[in-house]
Order: C-alpha cells, then sequence, then structure tokens
C-alpha cells in the first residue's frame, strides 16, 4: 500500500477530527457545528471557503501554484443517523437519538485530510474543488445544493466521491462503470375505513385486514409486473393503526421504500402501487391515499473517470487490492444527483470489522483514514497534471 507519506504524517490529526465530529453527530440540515469546523479547518489550510450552500453545506476551493483552468470536485457528505449508538468507545456520541452509523463522519475527515494535503502541496493546475454536503441520508442534501447552483457557482470538469465499507477488507477498493447503486422512492399509504368494536366487526370496513392484505398483494409488484432480467425490490418497513384490544381501527398507515436500477422501474412500480391501491378501494369500499416520493437517482458512474480512479487506486492500494467486477447494490446515495450534473464516479473503499453500517454497533476503523485522504488527493494531482 502507497498511502500518501505526507497524509500519513498527520494521520493522527484527522484521527483527532474524526472522534470529535463522531462525539457530536449532527443530522441532516442541522450540521451547524459540523460546518463550522469544516469551515475552520479549511480556513486555517488558505482555502476559499463558501457556506449556506444548501443549508449547510461548505464548499472549500484550493488553487494549484501551476498555471491551469481545470476544476475537479470532491464530495464528502456530513450528517449523522436519527439513531441511537451501541458502542464502547471512548468517542462515542454524546448526544441521544444522533449516532454517525455510516461513517459520514469520517468522509468529511478523509476530504479535509485531502484538502490539508493539498493546500501544502499545490502541486497540480487548476482548483480542487472540495464540497462538504449536509443531509445525505434521505433529505435531499445532494438537491439542496444543487438548486444553490453548486456547479453553477463553483464549476467542475469531473467529480469523485467515496464510501466506506466495512464488508471489503481493509484497503481493498470497489469500483466499476455504470450504474452502481440503485435509484430510491419512499411512499406512504393511508388507509381510512371504518371502525368499530372488536366484538362486532361485521360493522367495520376493518383498515387492519385491509392494511394486510395490501401488503401481501403490494409484493407482486416485483414478482409480477418487473421484468426478471431488471433488478427490483419493494420493501414494507412499518404498518401502524390501532390503540386498543376491542376497537376495530378507522386508520391504519403504511410507509417503506422501492429500489430500481431503470427510472422506468421505478415508474412502473409507484404506478401499480397506486392501481392496486385504487382497486382495493374500491373492492372494500374505503378510501386509500398513496404518495410515492422520488428521493435517490441511480448512480450511474460514467467510464472515463471510474478508468481515472481506479488508476489511483491501483498505485494507492495496489493492483491486487482493486475490484472492478460490476457488482451493484440496493443501497442508494444522492451523490448520484450530483453526476447528473457532472461526470464523475464513486468508490467504496475497505475497512475492518464486521458490522454493517445502519446498525448502532457500527464502528469506523481509523486505518481508512490514509486511505480515503490519499485517493481524494491524488485523482486531483492526476487529472490536474501539471
Amino acid at each position: 500500500m502507497a498511502v500518501l507519506p505526507r497524509i500519513e504524517e498527520f494521520a493522527g490529526d484527522l484521527e483527532r477530527i474524526r472522534h470529535d465530529l463522531h462525539a457530536h453527530p449532527e443530522i441532516g440540515f442541522e450540521e451547524h457545528r459540523t460546518s463550522d469546523i469544516v469551515a475552520a479547518e479549511l480556513e486555517r489550510m488558505g482555502a476559499q471557503v463558501h457556506r449556506g450552500i444548501g443549508g449547510t453545506g461548505v464548499v472549500g476551493l484550493i488553487a494549484g501554484k501551476h498555471s491551469g483552468t481545470g476544476k475537479i470536485g470532491l464530495r464528502a457528505d456530513m450528517d449523522a443517523l436519527p439513531m441511537d449508538e451501541e458502542t464502547n468507545l471512548t468517542y462515542r456520541s454524546t448526544t441521544p437519538g444522533r449516532f454517525h452509523g455510516c461513517g459520514h463522519d469520517g468522509h468529511t475527515t478523509m476530504l479535509l485530510g485531502a484538502a490539508r494535503y493539498l493546500a501544502e502541496t499545490r502541486d497540480f493546475a487548476g482548483t480542487a474543488v472540495c464540497i462538504f454536503q449536509p443531509a445525505e441520508e434521505g433529505l435531499g442534501g445532494a438537491r439542496a445544493m444543487l438548486a444553490d447552483k453548486l456547479f453553477e457557482r463553483f464549476p467542475c470538469d469531473e467529480i469523485y466521491g467515496l464510501h466506506n465499507a466495512p464488508q471489503l477488507a481493509l484497503g481493498e477498493v470497489a469500483i466499476f462503470p455504470g450504474k452502481a447503486m440503485a435509484g430510491a422512492s419512499f411512499f406512504d399509504i393511508h388507509i381510512r375505513a371504518r371502525g368499530a368494536h372488536g366484538a362486532q366487526p361485521h360493522n367495520s370496513r376493518d383498515a387492519v385486514l385491509i392494511a394486510t392484505m395490501l401488503a401481501q398483494n403490494l409484493q407482486s409488484i416485483v414478482s409480477r409486473n418487473v421484468t426478471p432480467m431488471e433488478p427490483a425490490v419493494l420493501s414494507i418497513t412499518r404498518i401502524e393503526s390501532g390503540s386498543a384490544y376491542n376497537v376495530i381501527p378507522a386508520e391504519a398507515r403504511m410507509s417503506g421504500t422501492m429500489r430500481y436500477f431503470d427510472r422506468a422501474v421505478g415508474a412502473l412500480m409507484a404506478q401499480r402501487m397506486r392501481q392496486i391501491a385504487g382497486g382495493m378501494a374500491q373492492g372494500f369500499e374505503v378510501e386509500i391515499d398513496v404518495d410515492v416520493r422520488d428521493v435517490f437517482t441511480v448512480l450511474e458512474n460514467a467510464h472515463a473517470p471510474t478508468a481515472y480512479l481506479t488508476e489511483v487506486a491501483e498505485e494507492i492500494v495496489g493492483r491486487e487490492g482493486v475490484l472492478t467486477e460490476p457488482k451493484p447494490v440496493t443501497g442508494s446515495e444522492d451523490f448520484a444527483d450530483m453526476l447528473l450534473s457532472v461526470p464523475g464516479a464513486y468508490c467504496w473503499v475497505g475497512h475492518g470489522g464486521d458490522v454493517p453500517v445502519h446498525n448502532p454497533g457500527f464502528i469506523l476503523d481509523d486505518a481508512i483514514l490514509p486511505i480515503g485522504s490519499s485517493l481524494l488527493a491524488r485523482i486531483v494531482e492526476k487529472r490536474l497534471a501539471a
């Protein structure tokens, strides 16, 4: 492994930053302390800092010492998850109901490490555009930054991002061109029926019965409407209804998510959901409202940037450590929205540990920090070579 020596020298500083961010997690659009730290670190480096983009987003511009007009974007997400942490770390979350259970504290730190290296060396021709994004976890942080004219104000020729991967060995990097992560929609269903005494179900339009039948029928969308050649997922993750043992409730609510790698498949799934719900509403003589919201775009890596990032990854972790076999994942990532505006690539970087992200016991291995920082820094140096 060939982590950049200078980054290895200040790896301890990166650990201290990440531990501080980890102990003080903030969820989407509430990353005020985090963005303060990011801005202060960038200013200390001598970067040109812009704040308040997309809410709590921060952009740092670092100019190379060689003349050039190229601009390479590097992006990291800053938000935590609304969940409790169940680790014994000395720097565990100090805020109940808030936890960096996806490793975004590490992503932020890795980009700060790359920015520090680039600001110290400036051995490139052009500008490094360091983008610290809020609210990646389903709240539309990327779209908020784009709505704030991110790339009109800070143009980029290419953009790159990464994510930690506990399922990969330390130092392994997975990257491939094309569709890499699923698009996602969230849905909410509200059933308005008629309640009754639990001993007199014939007087009701049973919202619980309708909800359970609807849940089963919605599973036919993937199995009977989507071609088996196109991966798709429909998961109902919440059903709420009722308040007493002897009351048949008049209402029920259901929520969940759909995942797909083709927008047309996502549109088909939403259409069938509404049609099935409409048919059941008519058959049971109730009202069923369906709200489907497109939350994540399908993430597609552009071929040329993927090749560039693969070359850099091989330089940093060795050719044997770079995994290029296409293995799209049904998880989603709103970096995909940025890739609709600017060509780029996204990769996964392995680290020690066997607990998955979004688990209360998830722990990010600090050994990943200099690896990720080196990857981000070198892509700038390679793409903006003097």
